[in-house]
This record gives C-alpha cells, structure tokens and sequence, in this order.
C-alpha cells in the first residue's frame, strides 16, 4: 500500500517506499502538525540531495544536522531537539537493527514483540509504539500475531484516532475531530 496522507505525492511516495523515512516521519510527529512531520523526510532529503541512510544520519556531525533541520522552513518546531532525537533513532537502528529500519519489524513474531521493539526507540512511548505498530498493520500489511490488540484502540478496525487511520482528507479531519475531543475530555 502507499501512503496517503494530505501532503505532496513526493513526500507519499518516499513514506510508502524508504523505510526510515516513514520511522522518521513517526519520530518527527510530536508537538507539530503531522503534515509537516511526515513531509519532513521527504524535506530532508532534498536538503542532503540524497535519501539518508540511518548510518549516515547516526554518524552525521551533530551540528551539521540541526542547521539541516533548522533552515527555514525548519523540519519541525524544534529543530534542534528533533535533530538530536532523529539521530538518536538511527543510532539504535543501527546499533540493533543493522541500520535498516524494516529490520525493527521484519521478523517480529508477535504484537507485543513489535510494540516492545518501536518502544525500545528513544522518544517513543507506549502510545507512540501503538500508533506506529497500527500505522504498519493498517497501511502496510505489517501484521505479526496479535497486532490489533499490541495496538490498542489504535488497531481498532474502521477508527480515526491517529495517522494509522489517514488515507484522505476526509479522514483527517476525522482524525482531528477525535483528538481534539480527547483534549476536551482531559481538561474536563
């Protein structure tokens, strides 16, 4: 399946296709609109004239980085602390995973174990896990034993609560609506 999120075909196209850029996408995707974090990778690339490798990026001069991330429009809303944490992801990819971001999921042999691996990342939390290990499930086919239920509510068939669920506009703004009522509820 390809990525349909409301954002360049480009962008699309090298989430559905480069591993590490739908991991990046995932990691980029906190405190800033989901649009720009999935867009980024694609951002980031053309900024390096390459797709990245996590090698290149967890040895990359850290510095070097945050000025990729930061050049306006910066990569996120924190381009400093986001560079730190991207480098950071491809540092375990490549001490764990052999640099290759498929690896995190290829062969897990269950849910649980996927969920436990995506949050064995720095940055990401159980929730964060569960997103991503519905993202794969939902959109990608990545579905070992028991992914629905490792995902929680995120796994749930025909749900709109997070980017798992995005395949158009529409289910955006389905998306959003959720989200803003879970903020409503927690204030309340």
């Amino acid at each position: 399946m390809t990525m349909s999120l409301p954002i360049a075909p480009e962008a699309n196209e090298l989430l559905s296709t480069n591993p590490l850029a739908l991991l990046i996408g995932m990691t980029l995707d906190q405190q800033d609109k989901l649009e720009k974090a999935f867009s980024s990778p694609y951002v980031l690339s053309q900024r390096l004239g390459h797709v990245p490798t996590a090698d290149e990026l967890a040895n990359a001069d850290l510095d070097d980085l945050i000025a990729v991330f930061a050049k306006p429009p910066s990569l996120h809303r924190f381009p400093k602390a986001m560079a730190a944490r991207v480098q950071e992801v491809c540092r375990a990819l490549v001490e764990r995973y052999d640099g290759d971001a498929a690896n995190l999921w290829k062969d897990a042999d269950s849910g649980a174990e996927l969920v436990k691996r995506v949050a064995s990342l720095p940055g990401f939390g159980k929730q964060k896990s569960q997103i991503f290990t519905a993202l794969l499930g939902k959109q990608f086919g990545v579905r070992p034993a028991g992914w629905r239920e490792a995902a929680g509510h995120y796994g749930d068939e025909g749900s709109y609560r997070s980017v798992a669920d995005i395949v158009d506009a529409g289910s955006l703004e389905r998306v959003r609506t959720y989200k803003k009522e879970m903020k409503a509820a927690a204030k309340a």
